[in-house]
């Protein structure tokens, strides 16, 4: 069996902690990543629609009032897990920075 000593003072439990808030946090930032490269595409989808005359303005218009409408509902939902987040947690901020960066 391999033994680990720790410096004085710090507690296997301590590092697990930072370990999965760091990954949680890039998780989250390759997420927030995808997220963001599924919106530009359908941005580029609805813009060559609307160029090449198939869809129409109002539809343009209905589509981003019923997506305020999701968007309102998802603000919502994520209002209540946003306790659960260690969001102020720097292990977490480095790993959505990574995510963002590298994800």
């Amino acid at each position: 069996m391999i033994s680990i000593s720790l410096p004085s003072g710090i507690q296997l439990s301590g590092i697990v902690t930072i370990v999965v808030t760091f990954l949680l946090g890039l998780l989250i930032g390759v997420l927030v990543k995808e997220l963001i490269k599924v919106g530009i595409v359908l941005l580029i989808i609805v813009v060559l629609l609307y160029a090449l005359g198939y869809i129409h303005p109002s539809f343009i218009q209905y589509a981003l009032h019923q997506a305020g409408v999701v968007a309102q509902q998802a603000y919502s939902y994520a209002q209540e897990y946003k306790n659960i987040i260690p969001y102020t947690s720097i292990a977490f901020i480095i790993g959505f920075v990574i995510g963002l960066w590298k994800g």
